[in-house]
């Protein structure tokens, strides 16, 4: 386990970073004994320097939940990250592609909770039962770490490489359908990029829901009324550029657009 003193360093090193929008050494290759739970201290310290500068919980993201993302980036296990209020934009924003490092566009399911979630025992059928709604969303994914060679240690430092969240479509009850069967088209510039049906993530996305309920409640932590949890995404990541627009059609539960200036 790294000292406090190291964690404090990196926490600020990577507040830094996220203003500068230039990425850190990769911090394995500076802290080889660094841990899983090393990089939860660092993401939990980074986040209470923004709750101190005023930014507002929103919810948290579940990232690496599918086979899609796992062969993408190498990591076996799933993470989460926070998100805050500043995060969540609405479709057909318009979004500076500069204010963000090595942008890249996933699809995915956010559920909305009108009940809490509480671990260690949460099943799949305590998410949907605490579940107002499930839309469609798109995660526009960062980096304040360098990306060759990282590892899930890295990721999770990093607030599990959460950028932004794009929100639209049409709001769904958990009951409504089957959410395993949920598939999506992502384009960029009119071109079909990616594809993907839900069950990749975990076979179901309410799976990784429970499981970060579970995950954090070792920490006297629980998932929340009100928040919205970003469940993992179903394709890979897409890189986006400057003058991109980027489309994704969700069949039935609508449809979610950006652009990038």
């Amino acid at each position: 386990m790294l000292p406090e003193e190291t964690i404090t360093a990196i926490a600020d090193e990577l507040v830094q970073a996220g203003a500068t929008r230039t990425p850190v050494p990769r911090l394995t290759a500076r802290y080889p004994d660094m841990t899983v739970e090393d990089s939860y201290r660092v993401q939990n310290l980074w986040r209470q320097r923004s709750e101190a500068n005023g930014r507002i919980l929103a919810g948290r993201k579940i990232g690496l939940t599918s086979r899609a993302m796992q062969m993408a980036t190498g990591i076996t296990e799933p993470d989460y990250g926070i998100i805050f209020d500043d995060m969540v934009l609405e479709s057909g924003c318009t979004v500076k592609w500069e204010d963000y490092t090595h942008p890249r566009i996933e699809m995915e399911l956010a559920f909305k909770l009108k009940k809490d979630i509480e671990g260690p025992n949460a099943n799949i059928f305590d998410v949907l039962e605490a579940t107002d709604y499930v839309i469609p969303a798109l995660e526009i994914l960062d980096s304040r770490i360098e990306m060759e060679g990282r590892t899930i240690v890295d990721t999770i430092s990093d607030n599990a490489a959460m950028g932004a969240m794009v929100i639209g479509g049409n709001p769904v009850r958990p009951d409504a359908l089957d959410l395993r069967w949920v598939s999506g088209i992502l384009f960029k510039n009119q071109t079909v990029e990616e594809t993907g049906v839900a069950a990749g993530v975990l076979n179901h996305p309410a799976a990784g829901v429970h499981w970060l309920a579970n995950k954090i409640a070792p920490h006297g932590d629980k998932l929340q009324a009100g928040e919205i949890i970003l469940a993992g995404s179903f394709t890979r990541p897409m890189w986006v550029y400057q003058n991109d627009t980027v489309f994704a059609d969700y069949g039935p539960l609508g449809t979610v657009t950006c652009h990038f200036e």
